[in-house]
Parts: structure tokens; sequence; C-alpha cells
């Protein structure tokens, strides 16, 4: 594959150089067990070299300087070079980090092109500029590019979240230093090829996959203007206290333990479908599913049967098998992780309907099955905390009023759904979930719509014409009395 003629090498000012330290990365199969692929380790001065490229391509490079319609028809470029390349991003991406092919197609590699088309489609209409006029003055208010960028971005959906960030930042006329995480560095490497071909000026984008030591050199150092990063709530605390020191500015989109409410009216079959994808998509490892379901005490039973049936249904394995809907946890440290909480919900007294172990034959890769819990308390450790795998809490409500507590009851505030009969309902209900997105019926918002955590699930909004605010700095210029500027 492409990306193997340059994984000794970092993408920095245009061009693939070599690293300043001897230092590497392993890429491991999660399938295997197995090592794919070794990169290098960004160390300080290779993160000083990306930055510094992005500096002088954001002071004295044409990039921020040239018309929003020269920065769409690059981008546009970039989005068709993506739309060719869809089946080697899903490999890579299923290769590393064991998203199953099919969700790799889907969410994870289309859903990257769909997220830049979407900025591309809402940025003629974002307000640049505008004159606003009162009694009291008369000002140009402009919207202008924050500066250089520094995008700290997971392993769990690697691509998706990279454009979620690169796209408004390039459009804004930012320049870009990408930071993929270690282990699923491979997609960034092809995205950067990408990039130099649709026409990005060098400078204006930079990779550097590298470990803990070197990001936090790249969200403190000085000649970064803006820093946005995916990740826990717990790592989205040090990066804010870092950036805090210089008041950097910075967005923040973290964990979530998201709550989906059934109500006495659902369908219960029809929730349960939908939570196939809802709570379990990419073997559990998403921020935004919902991983606590709140359903009737009067048809608990009801909805365990339709679950279970559902779950039964998802067939585990080689998650580059078209029929494989649940793949391996992307680390022996995540399964681990994930393991310590399913013996969690045991101690706690939570009863295991389905699953709680290692699947049959399956024995080399990280695996773990898709697991449901019921008769959880809400304050149990797994009703509480994000696992980040395929475990379910199956939580019993007495009354509509206890349900949306339920819902509440988390330090999280990401995502959520309601299940109903009467949508009119289900919004009522949605609108006193204190969550940045709910979802009636399972229905999506899309990328026109922002995405972002209420409480500790972040700082700021993702996607929709709010994704352009993290990335532009707002002046106000005083205008003299009937004077209209040219530009």
């Amino acid at each position: 594959m492409a990306w193997q003629d340059h994984d000794s090498r970092f993408f920095i000012d245009g061009e693939w150089v070599a690293p300043r330290s001897t230092e590497t990365l392993t890429v491991t199969s999660p399938f295997t067990g197995k090592p794919i692929a070794t990169v290098p380790a960004g160390s300080a001065a290779d993160m000083d070299a990306a930055v510094d490229a992005a500096r002088h391509a954001f002071d004295h490079g044409l990039w921020p300087r040239t018309s929003l319609d020269e920065r769409l028809a690059v981008l546009r470029r970039l989005s068709e070079l993506m739309g060719d390349r869809v089946e080697d991003f899903a490999g890579v991406v299923t290769d590393e980090m064991g998203c199953p092919i099919s969700q790799s197609r889907g969410f994870q590699s289309v859903g990257a092109k769909l997220a830049l088309d979407a900025f591309l489609e809402l940025a003629p209409d974002y307000p640049w500029s505008s004159i606003r006029e009162a009694v009291t003055g008369r000002a140009l208010v402009v919207r202008e590019p924050a500066g250089v960028v520094a995008a700290v971005v997971p392993w769990n959906a690697p691509l998706q979240i990279s454009l979620m960030k690169l796209a408004p930042a390039l459009l804004s006329g930012c320049t870009f230093v990408l930071k993929p995480d270690p282990k699923t560095p491979l997609n960034a490497y092809l995205l950067a090829e990408l990039v130099a071909e649709a026409g990005v000026p060098a400078g204006v984008v930079n990779v550097v996959p590298a470990d803990r030591e070197a990001s936090e050199h790249l969200v403190t150092h000085p000649d970064v203007d803006k820093v946005t990063f995916t990740g826990s709530s717990a790592a989205g605390r040090r990066v804010a206290s870092l950036c805090g020191q210089d008041l950097r500015r910075v967005t923040l989109e973290l964990g979530g333990k998201s709550a989906a409410v059934l109500l006495d009216d659902a369908d219960v079959a029809a929730a349960a479908e939908s939570l196939r994808i809802g709570s379990l998509r990419n073997t559990g490892q998403v921020c935004s599913l919902k991983t606590r379901v709140v359903v009737p005490r009067a048809r608990e039973a009801e909805f365990l049967d339709a679950f279970t049936a559902v779950v039964s249904s998802m067939p585990v394995g080689d998650p580059r098998d078209p029929d494989t809907q649940l793949g391996p946890l992307v680390s022996e440290q995540q399964r681990s992780r994930v393991e310590g909480y399913i013996e969690a919900g045991r101690a706690q007294g939570a009863r295991v309907v389905v699953g709680g172990g290692r699947p049959a034959g399956l024995d080399d890769g990280w695996f773990v099955e898709p697991t449901i819990f019921a008769g959880v308390d809400p304050a149990m450790t797994i009703a509480q905390q994000e696992i980040f795998g395929p475990v379910v809490s199956v939580i019993t409500y007495d009354d509509e009023d206890q349900a949306v507590a339920i819902a509440n009851d988390s330090s999280y505030g990401l995502n959520g759904s309601v299940f109903t009969a009467d949508p009119e309902h289900g919004v009522r209900v949605a609108r006193r979930i204190r969550t940045g997105t709910v979802e009636v019926n399972g229905s999506p918002t899309g990328f026109h719509a922002p995405f972002g955590g209420f409480k500790s699930s972040g700082i700021g909004r993702e996607a929709g014409p709010e994704g352009f605010d993290a990335y532009v700095e707002i002046k106000s210029v005083g205008l003299p009395h009937g004077f209209v500027p040219s530009d």
C-alpha cells in the first residue's frame, strides 16, 4: 500500500523527512496480536520542526491569505481523492485498530469524506464577515483564522475525527499539525499523501505520530495558537490544564456514558435493533454509544429478550470478513480494562444476561464477548464509568421523571436516545436530558449539526457551522458612518 513508501518518515513542510530520533512505534494487529508496521516516534525536535513549518506557512505563506473560494477548490479536490481511496482507508483502519471492515467502509472512511463534504457545503454561508450598526456605533465583524492548530486524535475513529478537525481549520485559513495516536498512525500517512496531491501548500498540513511526552510538547508549544483534542476525559483534563497555563485556545471532545431511554410506548423490538449500532458499533469503542439502556420496569424482560436476540445475531471474528459485526478490541490493554469492568459488574451484584467472557476459537486477538448486564443499579461502576467496549447496562425505572433522572445521573453528557411512539413527546423528554446530542428513535443528527458534550464530555463543538467557531478569532473594526469596505 502507498503509505508503506513513507512509513519511516514524517510529513513536514510538504516533504517526507527523516525523523530526528531513533525511537519507533509498533503498530499491532488487534486480530492477530502481531506487529504489522513500525513507524518513527516523533520527538520534541520533530514537533518543533512541524510547528515551525506550520508557523511559517501561517505567518508568511499564501494559505491564510487566499480567498475562501480558492481554499474550497483545494479541499474539494481532497474530497475527490478520498472518494477514490475509500477501500484503501477502510482496509488500513481495520488492520490497525480492528474495526469490522463493513463499518470501516462506512463511518470510518466514507464518514470522513462526508464530514469534509459537509464543511465544504456549509463554508460559503458561514458569517466570515458582517456589518453591524446601532446608535452606539458601526462595526465590521470579521472571523479570521486562529493560527497554528495542533490536533491530537484518538485511535477509535482516527480518520473521521482527523477530518472533523482538519476541514474547518483549513477552510478557515489555519495551518495544521496532526498528531495521530501511536496505535493508528497509518491512516494519517495515507491522508498526508492525498493532502499533498490535492494541492495543499507546503507547511499547511504536517503529520507526526508520537507518544505522550512529545504530544505534550506539541500542545504546550509557544507557536501553537489552538489545540483540538479528542480522547478520554482524564486525558482531556491534562490537555486543558497544560493549555490553561498559557491561555491557549482549546477544544475538547471527550468521553461519554450515554443513556438510551425507552418510554412506556416504545417499540421495544425496533429500539433493540437500533441499539445494534447505537450501543455496539466499532465493538463498543465509540464515545457516543448508548451503554446504559433505561427501560420501564414492566418491560424489562421484553427488552432483554429482544436485545439478547440482536446481540446473539452479531458475528464476532475476523474484522476483514464483511459478515463480522464485532471485531477485536484495539489492544491487549484495552481488553484487560474491559474485562476488569465486567468483573466489577459481577462483584457489585449485576447479572450477566449474555456474554461476560472471551469468545471461543478466537485466541490470538484481543476479543471479548458482547455483554449485557441486567439488575444494574445506577450507582454501580459499570453504570457510571466509561468502559469503551461491548458492555451494556440495562437499568429499570418506574416513572418518566425517574428515567430522566437516571439518564442525567452521570458526570458525562455527550449523547443519548429517547425511544417512543410519539416523537413530539420524545423531543420534550430529549430537552430534559443534559447532553450535547439526543436522538429520537435513534435518528442521527448528521454532520450539519454540532457535536459535543456537557459536563465532563468536553468543551466546544465540532461539525455543523459551529464547527468553524473553534478555528477563528473574532475581530471588530469600527467604521466611519456611511463607509462600506470593499472586501
